[in-house]
């Protein structure tokens, strides 16, 4: 019998299942009862259920959105992550390779051995791998606010270069204005 078919089927108490029946019953780890009993907020109109006239509410949510708590990771730190993690997940299989091999007195032991120890000096380089590129990111985009941030002083640098250029580009264009030209003296 499908979930079609029992949706509308008799129950040994003689009440019929609907597709509005109560929710918080049909999940394993919670007890039956309305959702005020259980600390959420029930939301949704009132709906029979059943024959009998007590009215509960069938709408919840699957899910509350919530707000992350950390940003996403910029882009070459999260790629450098997932190498890391991909390099320590080899590393652990070859490890256990190696370590069923030996117990087995297999003659694969060895070269697993060997690389094993290879794939660790692999995966160690991974791990710093994230952190240096963190560090780097992080001095080059000015997400430490230090007063010694590299990245403060150069975009302090930069914006006093684009203010010089613009005050002189105004200046030249005043020149050109005035002498037609664009003679300095009219000697």
């Amino acid at each position: 019998m499908g979930t079609a078919e029992r949706r509308d089927a008799p129950r040994a108490d003689g009440a019929r299942l609907t597709a509005h029946q109560n929710l918080q019953a049909t999940d394993r780890d919670i007890p039956g009862g309305d959702a005020d009993s259980l600390g959420r907020k029930a939301e949704g109109p009132a709906r029979e259920v059943g024959r009998g006239t007590r009215k509960q509410q069938y709408y919840r949510p699957l899910w509350v959105e919530e707000p992350a708590r950390r940003r996403r990771l910029p882009d070459p730190v999260r790629t450098a992550a997932v190498r890391a993690v991909l390099l320590i997940a080899v590393t652990l299989l070859q490890a256990m390779v190696a370590f069923l091999c030996t117990m087995a007195g297999s003659w694969l032991a060895f070269p697993m051995v060997i690389s094993s120890v290879v794939s660790t000096i692999a995966a160690t380089w991974g791990a710093l791998d994230v952190w240096v590129t963190r560090q780097v990111w992080n001095q080059r985009h000015g997400v430490v606010s230090v007063p010694s941030s590299t990245a403060r002083a150069l975009r302090r640098e930069r914006r006093r270069n684009r203010r010089q250029e613009r005050a002189a580009e105004r200046a030249h264009g005043r020149i050109r204005r005035r002498s037609g030209a664009g003679q300095l003296s009219h000697s």
